[in-house]
């Protein structure tokens, strides 16, 4: 699976960012390297924080888990 950043300048001179796939993995940085390094630190945080709240909603009940593969 391949993302794709959608970087900007902002006035400041730092670079700002998201992630076009994940809207909500937004960051930030000087360069735009550091920018894409972060972006992918955003998008760790989000698929982790997505996964915890999930696991407590189905907490005790019955649930089927299936590994998806995306490709």
């Amino acid at each position: 699976m391949k993302l794709t950043a959608v970087i900007e300048k902002g006035e400041n001179g730092w670079f700002v960012g998201q992630i076009e796939e994940f809207p909500a993995a937004i960051s930030q940085g000087l360069t735009i390297e550091e920018v894409k390094e972060n972006l992918l630190d955003a998008l760790r945080l989000l698929l982790d924080t997505n996964k915890e709240l999930t696991e407590k909603e189905y907490s005790g009940k019955s649930i089927i888990k299936e590994e998806l593969e995306l490709i």
